[in-house]
């Protein structure tokens, strides 16, 4: 039996070569996860198994070199390089599996327990490749035991390779990694025992063997190192690029919220402004002093601020994008309206690192609004006037109508005898019959406007509404006109649910059927169907479609006006439905649409919300970054 020892130099140079390989197998492992979603994973993997397993196997070489027996030793140049191929190969493989199948653990424990084989394999193999005048026998318990230390170091790397972040963690897990796959090998090395053969060998020759071995060890820590270290710059290089593209990605970001008139902050988890907040402090004026953790509060107006805390307080705890409107003071002390999106950002772990928000000037809009609302109330009182004041004069000339058709049988026995009796009993039936279509027609109109500004005024009383059964009673309800004219109409088994009036849902689509049946084609039979699709999130567009007469396109505007009709006026009607329609869709915040043809049919799309418009709106689900 030989006995054995170390050269400590370069036992304490194959250390440092596995310290040095794991940090940068760990940096480069890194880069496989990709900070840019288009980057190409394979150069990654490749530089990364060639850092991990070319390091490993350059410390097993000079450990091996390291190893003093005092006999003459020479390398099989094929199973050392077969040795090298094999740690670089499950090294790869490893990383491969990862990036393939997720960085979960359990994909990371069978891309461990693959890679620590690999390095095992690495380790004998390269042990085999030794040539000295001797036996070598190995210790089995001890052969499993570096083994075992193999799989949880290499496991431990995986795991450190996409779970660590900054430049400090990663140099501890390095030095942990490093001084457990040295502990691995020397595990292995204390495993095996040499045996020496009958010829014994000469002490010239190990004089001879330890210069050369020291001489070949530099050489391959060399070569190691300098490849170690390119792999390290071209990490670096990368990672330079990595942030010009997300400089360049922030000033975009930037760029954008200020095209839409917007500031952009940022909140901690709890939502306390923290550090430099430039924006906020542009729109109010206040010093980072002032606006420091709680502090924007006090901006914000004074009959807003319990509602906005309240508001924001809720949606931290619940995790969700914050949507809310409230008034702030401005740097010269006027109010205004602002519109705040907030959206929290995820760390690694799935909990909240903090808030990016958006501050969305809106005052003029919101005066906008406000002037419109006043001045269509203003248009709806007027018509209101002006349609009461109509009918008193009105209900004067029906008066004194009657009046003339009560005297018509006094005026004829005057007459009686007189020439030109019949023919002016003639003229007087005719000017009274002009006389009184002409106010039932003024009744009419007097009426529909009347209707119209009361829609204005309308309060609405929102429920949940089955589509399919309401649209169905509707039509039911027009089931006798529709079967006189041999038509038949189809209502979708599977529209949605909105929430809604239902006596106004019902005006809306009564009026559209009936048009739909009213004016089809008599020269074929009579279609109607009513379908639905979802528009986004919140939104359905119903559309009842025909394949009746149609509408020519200069027409297509014209029909929501008031006292307006198209076509043939084979139909009775008074041009208002469709502007009632109309009205009450813009009543609910939805828009109607036409699509038609002449001779081929006619299609109204009526895009309602799913549920009445509010103030704050939530999404169900937080997002990892701003993503809207």
């Amino acid at each position: 039996m030989v006995h054995t020892g170390y050269n400590p130099a370069l036992v304490a140079l194959s250390i440092g070569l596995s310290v040095f390989a794991s940090y940068t197998a760990l940096d480069l492992g890194s880069r496989i996860r990709g900070p840019v979603a288009a980057d190409p994973r394979w150069p990654w993997i490749t530089g990364a198994a060639l850092a991990m397993g070319g390091g490993i196997w350059s410390m097993h070489f000079v450990g091996m070199l390291a190893f003093e027996t005092g006999m003459p030793t020479t390398y099989d140049i094929g199973l050392t390089l077969l040795s090298l191929a094999i740690a670089v190969a499950a090294t790869g493989a490893g990383f491969l599996w990862v990036e393939r199948t997720g960085e979960g653990l359990g994909s990371i424990l069978v891309a461990g327990v693959l890679m620590g084989l690999g390095v095992a394999g690495m380790h004998y193999t390269g042990m085999a490749a030794l040539r000295i005048p001797g036996d070598l026998s190995y210790n089995q318990p001890m052969v499993a035991l570096s083994v075992a230390i193999a799989v949880t170091a290499a496991t431990a790397a995986l795991w450190l390779s996409f779970h660590q972040h900054g430049v400090w963690q990663k140099l501890v897990a390095a030095c942990v990694m490093g001084v457990a796959v040295a502990g691995m090998h020397y595990t292995g090395m204390a495993a095996a025992t040499i045996t020496v053969d009958e010829g014994g060998t000469h002490a010239a020759h190990a004089m001879t063997s330890v210069q050369g071995q020291q001489n070949l060890a530099l050489y391959v820590a060399g070569a190691t190192f300098l490849i170690l270290f390119l792999a390290i710059l071209a990490s670096s290089l990368d990672q330079q690029r990595v942030q010009r593209e997300l400089l360049a990605s922030e000033a975009r970001f930037r760029a954008a919220v200020q095209a839409v008139r917007g500031v952009l902050w940022t909140n901690d988890a709890e939502g306390r402004m923290l550090g430099d907040q430039p924006g906020w402090s542009a729109i109010t004026g206040q010093t980072r002093a002032e606006y420091q953790g709680y502090g924007w509060a006090d901006a914000v107006h004074p009959d807003d601020v319990q509602a906005s805390i309240e508001s924001w307080n809720a949606t931290v705890r619940a995790r969700q994008t914050y949507v809310h409107e409230h008034r702030v003071r401005s740097r010269d002390g006027s109010w205004r309206h602002f519109a705040i999106r907030a959206i929290p950002v995820l760390d690694a772990r799935g909990a909240i690192r903090e808030w990016v928000g958006v501050h969305t000037d809106i005052t003029e809009q919101r005066q906008a609004e406000a002037d419109l609302r006043e001045s269509n109330e203003e248009i709806q009182r007027y018509a209101y006037i002006v349609s009461h004041d109509l009918r008193a004069p009105l209900v004067n000339v029906m008066g004194f109508t009657s009046e003339l058709e009560a005297t018509r049988t006094e005026i004829q026995a005057a007459l009686r005898g007189h020439p030109e009796a019949e023919r002016l009993d003639g003229d007087l039936a005719e000017a009274l019959g002009f006389i009184k279509a002409a106010v039932n027609r003024m009744e009419g109109l007097i009426a529909a406007i009347l209707k119209l500004s009361r829609e204005g005024r309308r309060q609405f009383s929102p429920e949940r509404l089955d589509m399919t059964n309401l649209l169905r009673d509707v039509a039911d309800a027009q089931r006798h006109q529709t079967e006189a004219t041999g038509a038949t109409v189809t209502i979708a088994p599977d529209l949605p649910t909105i929430v809604a009036d239902r006596v106004a849902v019902e005006q809306v689509f009564g009026n559209l059927l009936d048009n739909a049946v009213k004016y089809l084609d008599p020269g074929r039979p009579g279609r109607v169907t009513v379908t639905a699709t979802a528009v986004g999130d919140r939104r359905v567009c119903f559309s009842v479609a025909d394949n009746g007469r149609g509408i020519a396109a200069r027409d297509h505007a014209r029909v929501f006006e008031l006292f307006r009709r198209s076509g043939l006026q084979d139909r009775p009607g008074d041009g208002i439905g469709l502007a009632h329609v109309k009205a009450l869709v813009r009543s609910f915040g939805g828009r109607i649409e036409v699509r038609s043809e002449l001779g081929v049919g006619t299609t109204f799309d009526v895009t309602l919300p799913r549920a009445p418009a509010t103030a704050v709106q939530i999404d169900p689900e937080p997002a990892p970054i701003a993503a809207e």
